[in-house]
């Protein structure tokens, strides 16, 4: 690859590239990527930032990382991709025992396939054929949070907030939903019957055409890094029992110890139908999602008209995603991975606290290797995103926060420059 200098990476990207929620011209700059290693991110111009985002929360852990390139490299030599109908090989049936061995045990089918947001399409699918399937074709509808975030497809996007979330402007196109209110109970706190009333008026008046429940378990990310209380979902997982509607978790953010628990579920000892996987699957190499289910899922749907579930994606189970992500979660598994997100969290929340003395912080709160300042009004990206980069990290806030979810192989001294820059930046602002 040559090396265009970052004034001319930057006008070809300009001419021809449309970034991700961004005007196709004239938006704010884009900073040339030229190699990364660790936690650093390294630009064309030079400089090396300290990634506090883990590219989208999947890196995590770091970049160029030599056991997750020796298994690309190895996989690489023996095939890189296959089609997943009629046809399977050893990453894919490996990758799904060791999934299966890390859930809970009833959930016990693995669907593979390209990303997050279509392991939300393949759970939302799962959900409506089953119930096709065992004789109720009426329950087509699902229950979503307020403030919950799914992903950018179609069906996911309905999942998404309606008012708050990013995909208003489609409201009209999108199959609609139902929503419940946020919970406000705290993840430290107990959640209330109060606390899930509304919710449970919606499944009591709604449950002969509601297939599922979705809920993103204990913290919801891009919706508004919020985090509640662990209860609710225990609370939740028996009203859906008591009206027959399916529960699935989207853990796609926080799946592979993000909050401290190998999954959100564990915080709760909730099992779900179906349960969303991504992101960290493959620890940020290539794209990669699972969608796990139940027994009497799989079964339902193999029992019904059609005998097969109707979804099938081109790189369904891609040999090198798939390997990669055997090394990424063995590699996890092989370190003291609760310890480190223990110190993460505890680093995170004492280089953080600064903000609350800030007029403009609204909150600041940690879960995890999870950081969050919340402002009382929205970030300006053309503003705020060269600030960040002047000293030295890259942290992507969007609406009214900023926040960080380091890679785990971040150490106490990035942390700590990475947290102050935080700091730093909201008390200019």
């Amino acid at each position: 690859m040559t090396r265009a200098s970052w004034q001319e990476i930057q006008r070809a990207d300009s001419a021809a590239i449309w970034h991700p929620y961004a005007p196709a011209t004239g938006g704010a700059d884009v900073y040339p990527v030229t190699s990364a290693s660790g936690v650093r991110i390294k630009l064309a111009d030079g400089r090396e930032l300290i990634d506090g985002m883990a590219s989208w929360w999947c890196a995590i852990h770091g970049y160029n990382h030599p056991v997750l390139n020796r298994a690309v490299e190895a996989q690489l030599h023996d095939v890189s991709h296959v089609m997943f109908g009629g046809l399977t090989h050893e990453p894919a049936v490996q990758l799904a025992e060791l999934l299966v061995e890390l859930t809970p045990v009833a959930l016990d089918r693995v669907f593979f396939s390209d990303s997050g947001s279509v392991s939300v399409e393949v759970a939302m699918k799962m959900a409506i054929q089953y119930w096709y399937s065992t004789g109720k074709p009426e329950k087509q509808k699902l229950l979503s949070l307020r403030n919950g975030y799914h992903g950018d497809t179609f069906g996911a996007m309905s999942l998404c907030d309606p008012v708050t979330g990013m995909h208003h402007l489609f409201g009209a196109a999108l199959p609609q939903q139902l929503f419940a209110p946020a919970p406000t109970c705290a993840f430290d706190a107990p959640c209330e019957d109060a606390d899930i009333a509304a919710m449970k008026v919606l499944l009591e008046q709604h449950c002969n055409e509601l297939a599922a429940v979705i809920v993103e378990p204990v913290a919801q990310g891009a919706g508004g890094m919020r985090f509640y209380s662990p209860q609710y979902l225990v609370k939740l997982r028996a009203l859906c029992d008591e009206y027959d509607v399916l529960l699935i978790f989207d853990e796609i953010a926080t799946g592979f110890g993000r909050t401290g628990k190998m999954f959100a579920l564990e915080h709760a000892n909730v099992v779900p139908d179906i349960l969303c996987l991504g992101k960290a699957l493959t620890g940020g190499y290539m794209t990669l999602a699972a969608t796990l289910c139940t027994a009497r899922i799989s079964s339902g749907i193999t029992a019904g008209e059609a005998g097969a579930f109707m979804h099938g994606p081109t790189f369904m189970a891609n040999p090198l995603a798939c390997a990669t992500a055997l090394a990424s979660i063995r590699l996890l598994l092989s370190q003291p991975w609760r310890r480190t997100v223990e110190r993460l969290h505890g680093e995170l929340s004492a280089g953080l606290a600064p903000a609350r003395e800030c007029s403009n912080v609204a909150d600041v709160r940690t879960l995890g290797a999870i950081g969050v300042i919340e402002l009382r009004e929205a970030v300006d990206m053309r503003v705020v995103q060269p600030m960040f980069v002047e000293r030295g990290v890259w942290v992507r806030p969007f609406g009214k926060l900023v926040y960080a979810m380091p890679p785990y192989v971040m150490g106490t001294a990035d942390v700590a420059t990475l947290t102050a820059a935080m700091v730093d930046v909201v008390a200019g602002l």
